[in-house]
């Protein structure tokens, strides 16, 4: 199982910040050259990124790294500069196609190779951040087996809507549910929007839970301290991991007396439910081997 629960922005043009960034427990360090990094900055951006991949990488993170969009000409020089293998994936956004991805792929594919790389080790995650990019988001997901997740965008898609971003988020409500249903039917994870007034951690747990309960299966951070937060929300609680394993024994129990389901507490268990607590006890056990580590 992929863990992609927490992904947490770290300005790619900040050593500093990229020294930091050793220490954060996100499930991945997103090395940002795009929104994050001026445009006077971003050629030293890439340089520092090329440099910070493999010391991250080192220090026991899985790092990701956000580039600026096909359309900007700066694309192909930032994927030459950091694919590697201490690079888990690409990021990229401003895509509003199917095409979009494919052509990312396709300028990965050589530079993997040169790399010496297995093909499709690096894995991919388009932002779906306009509102094409939401009709068109399940060919987006399905477009190459390097897609790992697609990412929801919630400031541009307001912004290409034209449309005011609320607290509430009211008025993201319909493509944020699209973007997680096209993400299962393609059977990649769904991340959510950063949530941006990092100050407020009881607004951000109420924002993951949201995006929890309609399918996301990971969250952006823009903050180190939202990360604990993201983790606990994406991430079983304790009663509901025990619960799960209730159902497995109580399951294999019924399996055994040729039922094909049971009552356990009052509730009907039956074969959607058995799925839904090995899906959950799947995480809990990814979440414990990458605590060990």
């Amino acid at each position: 199982m992929e863990l992609l629960r927490s992904l947490i922005f770290v300005p790619g043009n900040r050593a500093n910040m990229l020294e930091r960034a050793k220490g954060f427990n996100a499930d991945v360090i997103m090395v940002d050259l795009e929104d994050s990094v001026p445009p006077g900055e971003k050629a030293n951006a890439r340089e520092v990124a090329r440099q910070w991949v493999p010391q991250l990488a080192r220090a026991g993170r899985k790092v990701m790294v956000r580039v600026n969009s096909l359309d900007t000409g700066l694309t192909r020089e930032e994927l030459a500069a950091v694919i590697g293998p201490d690079l888990a994936g690409i990021s990229i956004g401003k895509g509003e196609s199917a095409w979009d991805v494919q052509e990312a792929d396709r300028l990965i594919g050589p530079l993997e190779a040169a790399a010496g790389l297995e093909p499709g080790s690096v894995k991919l995650i388009p932002w779906i951040e306009t509102a094409r990019a939401v009709v068109n988001v399940y060919s987006m997901a399905a477009a190459s087996p390097r897609v790992i997740a697609i990412a929801f965008g919630a400031e541009d898609f307001t912004n290409d809507m034209g449309i005011r971003r609320t607290d509430l988020g009211e008025e993201v409500q319909a493509p944020r549910a699209m973007v997680a249903v096209a993400a299962r039917a393609a059977r990649v994870g769904a991340l959510d929007s950063p949530f941006v007034a990092f100050r407020d951690p009881s607004a951000l747990r109420q924002d993951a839970q949201k995006a929890r309960q309609l399918g996301y299966t990971g969250k952006f951070a823009i903050h180190p301290s939202q990360i604990d937060a993201i983790n606990q929300t994406f991430g079983p609680a304790e009663e509901e991991v025990a619960y799960a394993r209730r159902v497995m024994a109580a399951w294999e129990q019924a399996q055994a007396a040729g039922r094909g389901s049971l009552d356990l507490d009052g509730k009907m268990v039956d074969v959607p439910v058995v799925k839904r607590a090995q899906n959950l006890l799947a995480l809990a056990d990814a979440i414990a081997r990458q605590s060990s580590r």
